[in-house]
């Protein structure tokens, strides 16, 4: 029953803005780390930003830091990925996620990710 929606992709300009919204249904959203990972054509997928249960740790992958902005609000169940300065090579398949458990780290890893929405195309030209 654990559902997640994202929603925000689109095209954009080299430079430009995109706001990705994920809405998470099903069971407690606030006891979960969440996150964002995308996956280009001909490309592993690749771990984006995440955010603790109480949105207290952001962590970002090198390639985003200071571009992107990981955030989420427990009340309305949804986080959200900030994305300025857009990039050619920020285009693809934006995914968000989350744990099926409590853990005490951060995980990068897909694999470490019980759930998942079913992405939104984002596409920046140059």
């Amino acid at each position: 029953q654990v559902q997640l929606v994202e929603s925000g992709g689109g095209l954009v300009q080299a430079g430009g803005s995109l706001r990705l919204s994920c809405v998470v249904s099903g069971r407690t959203f606030s006891s979960y780390d969440m996150g964002w990972f995308r996956q280009a054509p001909g490309k592993e997928r690749e771990f984006v930003a995440a955010i603790t249960g109480s949105g207290d740790r952001p962590y970002y992958a090198d390639s985003v830091k200071g571009r992107f902005t990981i955030s989420r609000d427990n009340a309305k169940n949804t986080v959200y990925l900030q994305m300025n300065s857009l990039k050619p090579e920020d285009t693809a398949v934006y995914c968000c996620a989350q744990r099926g458990a409590y853990f005490p780290r951060i995980s990068t890893i897909p694999s470490e990710y019980d759930y998942w929405g079913q992405g939104t195309q984002v596409t920046v030209s140059s």
